[in-house]
């Protein structure tokens, strides 16, 4: 009997530190409006984890990563927001008070009741972190909750909206959701490798360049050219509809 408790006891002790261990490692959390696909325009926190599968976010080591051409900071948890969260719980109330801070909404008092707050979880890859007690905690605020993967990994229920965003020759592991968001032009993948996927929406962005960087082993190219080159596809095939970066036009993150 005293060997079982002190098994008992032992499983219990590792099922609690197993839950301990569990980190949200955060770059940065912000209140915007959504820029890109079907909900641009929208307002929302934006909750940037830390941490990808396909870079390692080192410019040294950008040529040989399977995505070469993110334009994001994701390394460390050093901004706004950003920190190490070991619970659930206090990551969805600093989810909140972003809102809050954003729309000047004390407990939904200043928004429409058909209006839910939106959380957007980015990365990096969020997919590496967003977990079930995540999300639930979220719900529980009454929180809507957007991602935006590039599919690698398989999506946790609970989702409200998901983004697939494929990159190049990574696994497209989770191949279905709301809309499927390609990047364009990619060296190692095209639109047409997707368009028979279970997505609603099929959007095309065009791939953002800031000359005189390019991918590996190809010429600068400039962001106009490849929206020329959208707008071309786009017009040609027609289940693809145009998204652009509308944040970094009108100067918002």
């Amino acid at each position: 009997m005293k060997a079982a408790l002190t098994a008992f006891h032992g499983y219990s002790g590792l099922i609690s530190l197993m839950e301990h261990a569990v980190v949200y490692s955060v770059k940065e959390i912000f209140p915007t409006l959504q820029g890109e696909g079907f909900h641009t325009g929208r307002a929302a926190v934006f909750c940037r984890f830390a941490g990808c599968n396909l870079w390692n976010g080192r410019e040294g080591d950008r040529a040989h990563a399977l995505c070469r051409f993110c334009d994001t900071d994701f390394i460390g948890t050093d901004g706004p927001g950003g920190g190490r969260f070991h619970k659930a719980a206090d990551l969805a109330q600093s989810i909140l008070q972003a809102w809050q801070a954003g729309t000047g909404d004390q407990g939904h008092a200043s928004c429409s009741p058909l209006v839910r707050p939106y959380v957007v979880f980015t990365g990096g890859e969020p997919l590496l972190q967003l977990d079930q007690p995540l999300i639930q905690a979220l719900k529980q605020l009454d929180f809507e909750v957007g991602v935006e993967s590039n599919g690698t990994l398989k999506a946790p229920l609970g989702i409200d909206w998901l983004c697939i965003s494929p990159k190049g020759r990574a696994p497209l592991v989770q191949a279905s959701g709301d809309e499927l968001k390609f990047i364009y032009p990619q060296t190692d993948a095209s639109p047409e490798l997707f368009t028979t996927l279970p997505f609603k929406h099929f959007w095309l962005q065009p791939l953002d360049i800031p000359a005189p960087s390019a991918e590996a082993g190809q010429p600068p190219l400039r962001s106009a050219e490849n929206v020329q080159a959208a707008v071309r596809y786009c017009q040609t095939h027609p289940q693809w509809r145009l998204s652009l970066q509308t944040h970094k036009l009108i100067g918002i993150p």
